[in-house]
């Protein structure tokens, strides 16, 4: 699989995420890569977890917390 398309995938789950109403609560960073943790408090209170592994989706979900976007503050 190309690089783009790896980052297109990482991208498509992040985007899938915030769209069904995850906020980013928090980003893990190491060798393997960067967990980001997504929560959601409406309708049921859940948390989901999402390993990326590629530079461009890590710096993708940095420009959208800069950004604003997705970002629960906490």
């Amino acid at each position: 699989m190309s690089a783009f398309a790896e980052f297109a995938k990482e991208q498509q789950e992040v985007d899938g995420l915030l769209f069904k109403g995850y906020t980013i609560a928090g980003i893990l960073e190491d060798l393997d890569g960067a967990r980001i943790k997504f929560v959601r408090a409406e309708p049921a209170k859940s948390a989901v977890e999402l390993l990326l592994l590629t530079a461009d989706a890590r710096k993708y979900v940095t420009t959208l917390i800069f950004a604003g976007h997705g970002a629960s503050g906490k």
